[in-house]
């Protein structure tokens, strides 16, 4: 089976034989059809593909694919990029959906469950353990998102700018800001972002930076790292709520960059949230590789593999080496609770 997990920033392919082992293992760059034309980031995924089956050895690519992407949001998107990946030839059988699901299954150890996803973007999803699922348009602000990497970025800038020509309240985020581009104030900042000497995508620094401030008591600042743990907690528990699951407890996943930091803040909030609701739900955070849970996704599409093979590939990723960073692969899904939360 071939196994892709094609993210906004990164992209990687696996080769997995129905016994859980992993034939070849290879990253790039984001998948991003939007913005690079669908050519062009089909064309990327194709010198992965290439790449791993040379890796594994050459011949036929496999039986197989399940591909869970970024940008695959709307049924539209779904159908176009299931026929450009079909008509690349490397599986008789194409399985294409949202990246998110990548990260429910990776995280939640069974073919069911929640996945938040803050990264770039936001993102949720939930699949029944019939099999029913419900999502969301996840096309930013206009389709009700709050939240990512970009999103928080505005927002940081947004209040920092406010504070320095009086329109809003005082915040550290306007010193940290200047400082951080280097740049002697607020104002500076936003005329390098306009005239794009400052490139747009640099705007995501800023996240890491609200996290700092807003663990310094910042107001202003946890103001924001609240109302993000306020949204990440009302997508799982409304798509909870509509898909109305008879099992509990219900695996809720946390991932993409934001979240996988574990700033304690906004793990707080966020478990504050669903301990009020009282809903039952076993919140954990993303620790495997979401290939895992593209892996596993096309296991329980086809109705291969089992506990045994799953287990086998969790730990086949565990001792694989990163092809960016070298460094091994951490396999375990972490959890969190009331305890482990707090610092």
């Amino acid at each position: 089976m071939l196994a892709v997990d094609a993210g906004n920033s990164k992209t990687d392919v696996a080769l997995v034989a129905a016994t859980g082992d992993v034939l070849a293992w290879v990253r790039g760059g984001g998948f991003e059809p939007h913005s690079q034309g669908l050519g062009k980031a089909i064309g990327g995924l194709a010198d992965l593909v290439r790449a791993a089956a040379s890796e594994a050895g050459g011949g036929p690519v496999a039986d197989h694919v399940t591909a869970l992407l970024a940008n695959c949001d709307l049924p539209e998107e779904r159908e176009t990029l299931t026929k450009a990946i079909t008509a690349q030839g490397w599986a008789p059988d194409v399985t294409v959906d949202n990246d998110t699901f990548a990260v429910l299954r990776a995280g939640s150890g069974v073919p069911y469950g929640v996945a938040v996803v803050c990264g770039a973007g936001m993102n949720c999803v939930a699949r029944s353990p019939s099999g029913r699922t419900v999502r969301y348009l996840a096309l930013g602000r206009r389709s009700g998102d709050w939240g990512g990497g970009e999103f928080l970025g505005e927002e940081v800038l947004w209040c920092a700018v406010r504070d320095e020509d009086g329109r809003g309240p005082r915040t550290d985020l306007r010193e940290a800001v200047a400082a951080h581009f280097d740049l002697p104030d607020v104002t500076a900042v936003c005329i390098a972002f306009h005239l794009r000497e400052l490139p747009g995508e640099r705007l995501h620094e800023l996240v890491p930076l609200l996290f700092e401030v807003a663990g310094g008591g910042d107001v202003v600042a946890r103001s924001l790292v609240e109302r993000l743990g306020d949204e990440v907690a009302g997508m799982a528990l409304a798509a909870l709520d509509r898909l109305a699951f008879d099992r509990a407890p219900v695996p809720v996943v946390l991932g993409g960059g934001v979240l996988t930091a574990s700033h304690p803040l906004l793990l707080n909030r966020v478990e504050a949230r669903f301990r009020a609701s009282g809903a039952d739900v076993d919140l954990r955070i993303l620790t495997a590789p979401p290939i895992v849970g593209s892996a596993l996704h096309g296991f329980d599409e086809l109705g291969l593999g089992g506990r045994a093979a799953e287990e086998r590939l969790r730990a086949a990723f565990s001792r694989s080496l990163r092809p960016d960073v070298r460094r091994p692969v951490v396999e375990a899904v972490g959890k969190f609770s009331k305890d482990s939360c707090l610092e």
